[in-house]
């Protein structure tokens, strides 16, 4: 078949496998002003006019990754008494995202205690992003302070502002909510139709069980782990989950789960008919807690909260990733600088503790480059199930679909990952000295993978050429893109059929 047209494309993608969540089949692609326009058997756009033409030599072709759980540039906010700050600016973390596959991140705008405005940590997160990004980005909010204020400015990020989510903490001193102040979320969430994602775990506990291990002289980062057992994880998040219940099943999302345990009552609360969604990460799939425990303060590069579990809890969040329980897979990306004094690990480490002391260790991996390929070379997700739960479903929930998160003509943005074909590149390791990010280190050092993106396109727009030396476009490429409500699982809709809270009701 061969199809003649006048038209003249911004680019053509040929030879290649075509994945979406849904279908897999062998499609050529044409692209004209920054929007996927036509796809055609596969051999069949080889003879159209285009400004570019790429042979994917049966590679696959799928939705670029949209990362929604990223942390840049942000104050040291997280933990009282450290001065951890990130290490990668929106440059420097979008740049990284780019070289793995990604084509939209959705980091965080945080409001700090001293500030009682949304919109002066949203005015202020945007002055930061704004010509600085290789990918296309947007903001959840960070509530650490529910005054009367930030919640009457809850409509205005959504109906004028195009943020559609808000992040709330049940853990650190500097963030953490009560119960109260988490229903106060709730409820003005549900009304404005803002997706509330939850950090879940017991902050009072976690202080508690952290000054029994100093008490007994227990300060290395292997502590972390015991100072966050799972117990903590599946309590807080049934307690969330009861919380939205409360609020007439209002939907939330629980972030970064570890723990099976955990797993198995949001999968109950699912089964029940309660929107209740749930994202983990990489860390969770590939690290364990014995990598805490490597000699002096070299686990300090694996403390992230929650931790890393054991390798059993590593294969039922693998289950739960398959059987969706878990709706999307994402980085929680949160880079500290392993020897940095001043603001990265070893801010912890004096002479008196010369393996530091865990509970002043900066929380957080980097892994925004890594996440698509070690999901994709770990060979344990269908292909339609990696791109649902890195692309697809993200755009989903965040109110991107169909603009991103597909493949569909005429409608979706033409952000595209291709791989190289099966075995072209053989396995090998991943380095730090390979990847974009500002860190220097990553967790996963050593460790194999089989493939990696052979051309990250945005918006039709080749900004990552792995084989032409890597970045092949300058910052600022990336543009803020304004949300709106879900479309995942029409859990709106059903919000909007049963109404408002009726106290009486309860």
């Amino acid at each position: 078949m061969v199809l003649v047209s006048d038209t003249e494309y911004d680019l053509v993608i040929t030879n290649g496998v075509c994945v979406t969540a849904s279908d897999i089949g062998a499609w050529d692609l044409a692209i004209k002003d920054e929007k996927i326009v036509l796809q055609a058997p596969s051999g069949s756009l080889q003879h159209v006019r285009a400004k570019r033409v790429i042979d994917a030599e049966g590679g696959y072709v799928m939705p670029g990754g949209v990362d929604s759980h990223v942390h840049l540039e942000e104050p040291a906010i997280f933990i009282k008494g450290s001065n951890g700050r990130s290490a990668d600016s929106w440059e420097t973390g979008t740049r990284s995202a780019v070289a793995g596959g990604n084509t939209t991140v959705v980091a965080f705008a945080p409001q700090q205690k001293s500030n009682s405005s949304l919109l002066h940590a949203l005015r202020t997160t945007h002055g930061l992003a704004a010509g600085n990004c290789y990918t296309d980005y947007g903001f959840h909010l960070l509530i650490s302070d529910t005054n009367e204020q930030a919640l009457a400015e809850l409509q205005i990020l959504k109906q004028d502002e195009g943020v559609s989510s808000i992040k709330i903490y049940m853990t650190y001193t500097a963030l953490q909510l009560r119960d109260d102040q988490i229903l106060s979320v709730l409820l003005k969430a549900r009304e404005h139709e803002i997706l509330t994602m939850v950090h879940a775990e017991n902050g009072d506990v976690l202080n508690w069980l952290t000054d029994q291990l100093e008490a007994q002289g227990k300060f290395a980062p292997k502590y972390h782990s015991n100072s966050r057992p799972p117990i903590l994880e599946a309590e807080a998040t049934n307690r969330a989950i009861a919380l939205a219940s409360l609020i007439k099943n209002t939907p939330i999302l629980l972030v970064h789960i570890s723990d099976p345990s955990a797993a198995s009552r949001i999968r109950a609360a699912q089964t029940a008919g309660q929107p209740i969604m749930a994202e983990t990460c990489p860390q969770y799939l590939f690290l364990t807690r014995d990598d805490l425990d490597r000699p002096g303060f070299e686990g300090a590069k694996y403390v992230c909260s929650p931790p890393p579990r054991t390798k059993t809890d590593q294969d039922a969040i693998w289950t739960s990733l398959n059987n969706g329980t878990f709706t999307v897979l994402s980085s929680d990306h949160c880079p500290f600088r392993f020897d940095d004094l001043d603001a990265g690990k070893k801010t912890c480490v004096t002479h008196e503790h010369p393996v530091g002391r865990f509970r002043y260790i900066p929380n957080g991996l980097p892994g925004i480059e890594t996440r698509l390929p070690l999901a994709f070379s770990s060979q344990r997700l269908a292909l339609t199930k990696f791109v649902e739960v890195s692309s697809t479903n993200a755009a989903k929930l965040y109110g991107l679909y169909p603009k991103k998160g597909a493949m569909i003509p005429g409608v979706s943005d033409a952000d595209l990952v291709i791989w190289y074909p099966e075995r072209k590149l053989g396995e090998f390791p991943i380095t730090n000295s390979m990847l974009h990010h500002d860190v220097d280190y990553t967790p996963y050092e050593g460790r194999k993978v089989k493939n990696w993106p052979r051309y990250t396109i945005l918006r039709g727009n080749v900004v990552w050429d792995r084989d032409a030396g890597g970045l092949v476009t300058e910052k600022g490429v990336g543009q803020f893109i304004k949300r709106g409500s879900s479309s995942l699982g029409q859990i709106w809709e059903t919000v909007r059929r049963d109404g408002p809270l009726d106290l009486e009701a309860l």
